[in-house]
């Protein structure tokens, strides 16, 4: 035995294919582990950037300045309501609980619970809802710095991820934003807890792939050898390594060395330089049409970009003969085809419809459901409705059909060219910027509506501002504020307010080349994270011919 074991030792095929196996098993762990990191940590930024959204959306409607009104029993009705609301935004959302809290900021040790919906149907857990004005203690140090940080506003959001919980819990993040009062100072503070079982389902399942697929090749990798080894013997060495050079000069396929000699190990070598140049040549032929085929995507890929490109107006002037207001507009997507869009239009000679709107998730899906939503809010706002009872119907119309359950935050406003009055509703979309005749651009906070397509029945509000000549309003997606730079610094909106107001006076196309120059310079050579759309009017009146300083 000891001798069979030492003659299968020095043989070549053997020390092959243990070092394949060997190798094929270390391949496969580092791959798994690499895999294991990368796809915990893609998850867990993509569950806290969603889940920050949803707490977000949810801030919105609770009035920062009654919480100390419903801890004393005052403002019933309006707590009702806003309870009412966060329980079913709570069960729509798929969430475990959404709580809304008062932390004493002399230490950040302990809070008050405003609000607390429950949904333990999400998870299977058994949390109970605490009552209005329920005490407790902050979990531990790493929530109090949280609390710090948003109350003293160096953060716009905070989450806690808990994906190995060891007090019993199911694996879940709490993503915390803050709740201001109508001065914007922080009054309190917004939490969703979301479970995050498909996380360890997700990894599972990978791993188990990457396991079953590391053994099927190894096992197909060895068979193949041992009997591509039994089957041939190595050709002369000096023959097989003319054919070799012979190849490599000429990179075409030379006659068949084929089984030249008696000894296995020349005899394998002969075959194994046949196979190579086969090999070598089919690859050159598959790399060719891989060229090609890749060359072809890119042309669809850019007669896409077109398509969608052609859908946005994109001629400036866009109503040469309207001299009572001037308008400038761009998009550039962050992949081939993007998911914002704006758009204007006349609805009559004396209102023009301005629309900025942002879908969920980018590339074709995103560009497809832009381009249908478009559609339909340019169709609903020329029946002649106000603007929010067009983001009412575009929201039934998109409910109605919205399987792959996308969304759209859209700003849409409508200006009454005559009298620049100007009323607009907002459904989850950033704050526009207004300039007004005498001033410098300032946030409209408007109060936001859910997102289009994020929930059925939603009735969304108008409010109403007054344009005066050379008054600008400046619209945009969160791919302005959220651009990010390499060390993952955003651009921020008090950094566009700043460029803005660098030359407010400028006309509306050179302050977009502004804003997108300053962009590119914050961001230098870090990739395009999200979709950069800006749209800039400038309101001149009845008499037209504001001059500006370029």
């Amino acid at each position: 035995m000891r001798k069979i074991l030492t003659k299968l030792r020095s043989r070549m095929a053997v020390n092959i294919i243990c070092a394949i196996i060997l190798l094929l098993a270390v391949f496969g762990v580092i791959v798994s582990a690499i895999g294991y990191v990368s796809f915990t940590n893609s998850f867990k930024q993509e569950y806290s950037t969603s889940t920050y959204h949803m707490a977000d959306t949810a801030a919105m409607r609770v009035n920062g300045d009654h919480l100390a009104a419903y801890l004393d029993g005052e403002e019933e009705e309006e707590y009702l309501q806003t309870k009412e609301y966060l329980d079913a935004y709570c069960k729509k959302m798929s969430v475990s609980l959404i709580y809304v809290i008062l932390v004493d900021t002399s230490d950040y040790g302990r809070f008050v619970s405003v609000f607390n919906p429950v949904d333990n149907t999400v998870d299977n857990s058994e949390y109970v809802e605490w009552e209005l004005g329920h005490k407790r203690d902050t979990t531990n140090e790493e929530y109090r710095q949280k609390y710090r940080a948003l109350y003293e506003k160096k953060a716009l959001y905070e989450t806690v991820y808990r994906t190995n919980p060891t007090d019993g819990q199911h694996p879940h993040i709490t993503t915390m934003v803050p709740v201001t009062d109508s001065a914007g100072d922080v009054a309190a503070i917004l939490c969703v807890q979301r479970p995050v079982r498909e996380l360890d389902e997700a990894r599972d399942a990978y791993l188990l792939h990457i396991a079953i697929s590391t053994f099927l090749l190894a096992v197909a990798v060895t068979v193949s050898i041992a009997l591509y080894i039994r089957k041939q013997v190595v050709i002369p060495v000096k023959k097989a390594s003319d054919e070799a050079a012979r190849f490599a000069r000429e990179n075409t396929k030379g006659e068949e060395l084929g089984a030249i000699s008696k000894f296995e190990e020349i005899s394998n070598l002969a075959s194994s330089i046949d196979t190579m140049e086969t090999d070598m040549v089919q690859y050159m032929e598959n790399l060719t049409a891989l060229a090609a085929e890749k060359e072809r995507i890119g042309t669809e890929l850019a007669l896409a970009t077109r398509i969608q490109l052609g859908m946005l107006p994109n001629i400036f002037p866009p109503f040469p003969e309207r001299h009572e207001f001037s308008l400038y507009a761009s998009m550039d997507p962050a992949k081939e085809v993007g998911g914002d869009f704006y758009d204007f239009f006349l609805i009559d000679d004396n209102h023009l419809c301005l629309v900025m709107a942002d879908v969920s998730g980018k590339g074709v899906p995103a560009a497809l459901f832009m381009m249908a939503s478009k559609i339909i809010l340019q169709s609903c706002a020329m029946l002649g409705r106000s603007a929010a009872e067009i983001l009412t119907k575009t929201n039934e119309a998109i409910c109605s059909n919205n399987q792959q359950e996308m969304f759209v935050t859209v700003w849409l406003g409508i200006l009454e060219i005559s009298t620049g009055k100007l009323t607009a509703a907002n459904a989850g979309h950033e704050y526009p910027a207004l300039k007004r005749a005498d001033g410098r651009f300032e946030l409209i906070k408007g109060r936001h509506g859910l997102v289009i397509g994020g929930m059925e029945g939603m009735q969304y509000k108008d409010y109403e501002l007054q344009l005066e000549p050379g008054a600008k309003l400046f619209l945009y997606t969160d791919g302005v504020p959220e651009a990010t730079d390499a060390e993952g610094k955003m651009f921020g909106t008090e950094r566009m307010l700043g460029i803005l107001n660098t030359e407010s006076d400028a006309a509306p196309e050179k302050i977009l080349r502004n804003m997108r120059a300053a962009v590119d310079g914050f961001v230098k050579d870090a990739e395009q994270f999200d979709d950069l759309t800006m749209l800039c009017i400038e309101y001149r009146g009845q008499a037209g011919g504001i001059d500006h300083a370029e």
